[in-house]
């Protein structure tokens, strides 16, 4: 098999930016999208001049909100990586998508433009929690849109929920797991809010003051084992710290990022890995749109960083450790030409022995222990 890469496609426009939220998105009016798009069109066909040894495995529209675009633009903007990259017929292409966005006519088209998986941004099922996080949908909206979704054929589906929001508490969240787990989407990404700096939410509760508005430690933990073991019980398995599937429906965009497949980034601020190289994209929309691409790429780049064997291998590790299957050494040592164990054996034997990764060969990898206190073993290998 000659070499994969993975396209990340960035939408970086919402209809309201989240209080919660430091993504690069923002509003915008029609015309802005339409230019958007006509440039990312671009960014695509002149990006593929240099991957031409390379087929597409899996494509994410991520943002934003990329289902806050009209169906004609993600069907030009496939149109034109279906003209200019050589796509696996068996790839994986997400399209993350926010109640309140949806309509029955816009996801057949998804549908007919090659979309096979949607990511639903649910959050909660409760409406109080809803308005606390500034979404703009209700849990009925998510109700409407799950229901066009599986009318429109689509039969892969994630549904992102966030734990540890102001005012719930883990009956709350145990409520919102079971009544997502209960329609039975392939997928559930279950994650623990974190107030990042810049939000409304860190002028809120990023004091030590606003950070005892928040759920506890304890709450917090007890909401994060309730995850796991509800779960369980509609017959989800995790595969990765925060995220569960049905078998055999395991994201394959995200498990690219955590075994450390190559991927490039396109569109506004989006980040790439590839040829052993860090970089990403422009991140002032103006700036972007002005950018002549046919002439010069390279005002495109940004930071780009150049990773040293040990860059690589550290971030093997520490990505790898995020699943609950564990790091590969056979891996390890068919992309680095060294023995895991030998070049970690400190590191892994230190935490073998506070129990908290194990031995499952090939694999080495995080104890339920060690899931807990996953950061604490992550610093040993960076």
């Amino acid at each position: 098999m000659g070499k994969r890469i993975q396209l990340y496609i960035h939408i970086p426009f919402c209809v309201r930016k989240c209080r919660y939220c430091d993504f690069l998105s923002f509003p915008a009016q029609e015309f802005e999208m339409d230019m958007y798009v006509r440039q990312l069109i671009e960014e695509i066909k002149v990006q593929s001049r240099f991957y031409t040894d390379y087929t597409v495995s899996t494509i994410f529209f991520g943002g934003g909100t990329p289902s806050i675009l009209k169906s004609v633009y993600i069907t030009n903007i496939m149109s034109a990586v279906y003209a200019n990259w050589v796509v696996e017929a068996s790839a994986e292409i997400s399209l993350e998508a926010n109640p309140g966005t949806l309509s029955q006519e816009r996801l057949l088209n998804y549908k007919a433009a090659g979309i096979n998986r949607l990511s639903i941004g649910l959050q909660s099922a409760n409406d109080t929690e809803l308005k606390v996080l500034g979404r703009i949908h209700s849990f009925e909206d998510f109700l409407t849109s799950y229901e066009y979704a599986r009318d429109a054929g689509f039969d892969n589906i994630n549904v992102d929920l966030i734990s540890g929001i102001p005012g719930q508490n883990t009956d709350s969240w145990k409520n919102s797991l079971r009544r997502v787990a209960m329609l039975k989407p392939e997928h559930v990404s279950a994650y623990s809010l974190i107030v990042e700096e810049g939000t409304p939410f860190h002028d809120i509760y990023g004091s030590e003051e606003g950070r005892k508005l928040l759920p506890d430690e304890d709450t917090d933990r007890e909401m994060y084992h309730a995850t796991a073991a509800i779960l369980r019980e509609y017959g989800y398995s995790r595969y990765e710290i925060s995220n569960y599937a049905r078998k055999g429906c395991e994201c394959r965009h995200n498990l690219g990022y955590w075994t450390g497949e190559e991927y490039l980034g396109l569109g506004l601020g989006a980040s790439s890995y590839t040829m052993n190289r860090r970089f990403h994209v422009e991140k002032d929309i103006n700036n972007y749109l002005h950018i002549d691409m046919n002439r010069d790429i390279t005002p495109l780049y940004e930071d780009v960083q150049e990773l040293t064997a040990e860059d690589r291998m550290s971030e093997f590790m520490i990505l790898g450790l995020r699943l609950t299957r564990g790091v590969s050494s056979a891996e390890f040592a068919e992309r680095f030409g060294i023995n895991m164990i030998d070049r970690y054996f400190y590191d892994i034997d230190k935490h073998i022995r506070h129990g908290l990764l194990e031995s499952n060969p090939p694999y080495i990898r995080l104890t339920e222990k060690g899931l807990d206190l996953a950061n604490v073993v992550m610093q040993d290998f960076v």
